[in-house]
């Protein structure tokens, strides 16, 4: 089962030579165009991803590394897979409670950077206040963490957390995600999807 586990880290991180190096050959798959992967992830990673929705692989959070590959796919790959239905969010709320349980279990710190900014995630994608002020922390953390020569990619993940936190202080939700999600819009969330300015899908 360990090499499952790494099986997944490893396609999802690729390789880094130091704690606080990033492999820009996943940034595509990452930011910019993730639609292209998604048949991929379902051939490699589709058997583990309903193991997961089972519950057949929660004994994964005894280690960091399990506990950070149940976030990646509960958290990303399920975007990947159910891309545009509501599918793609259903398992967030268990991405977050694994992502709180594992860092009050000290489980980030023995993460290299990288992967603490995945790790933390599901908390950005939440849509509640209380998590949305445990993810900048967490953020803000990690920067400090990161030597300064290496800090530029982990300045940028701050700052989409600062992005999802202030939607949600707006609205309490990600309007967005209200035509996926079959919720009615108010006018002024439909006029702040359509400006554009903030848009995480």
């Amino acid at each position: 089962m360990t090499n499952r586990i790494e099986d997944i880290l490893e396609f999802w991180f690729g390789f880094f030579p130091t704690p606080y190096t990033v492999d820009v050959s996943k940034t595509d798959m990452w930011f910019k165009n993730g639609l292209s992967y998604d048949s991929e992830i379902f051939i490699k990673f589709g058997v583990d991803y309903d193991k997961a929705l089972k519950g057949e692989l929660d004994h994964w959070v005894d280690s960091s590394r399990g506990r950070l590959a149940l976030i990646i796919l509960l958290d990303q790959f399920s975007r990947h897979i159910h891309r545009g239905t509501t599918k793609s969010f259903a398992q967030d709320e268990k991405a977050q409670v694994l992502c709180i349980d594992g860092i009050g279990a000290g489980h980030d710190a023995k993460m290299h950077a990288v992967e603490r900014s995945f790790f933390y995630l599901p908390l950005e994608h939440a849509e509640n206040i209380e998590k949305q002020n445990l993810s900048i922390r967490a953020y803000e953390q990690l920067v400090l963490d990161v030597p300064e020569q290496y800090r530029k990619h982990f300045e940028v993940t701050l700052s989409f957390a600062r992005s999802h936190h202030y939607v949600i202080e707006k609205f309490g939700r990600f309007p967005e995600l209200n035509e996926i999600l079959d919720r009615e819009s108010t006018v002024e969330e439909l006029e702040f999807i359509a400006s554009g300015k903030y848009s995480f899908l």
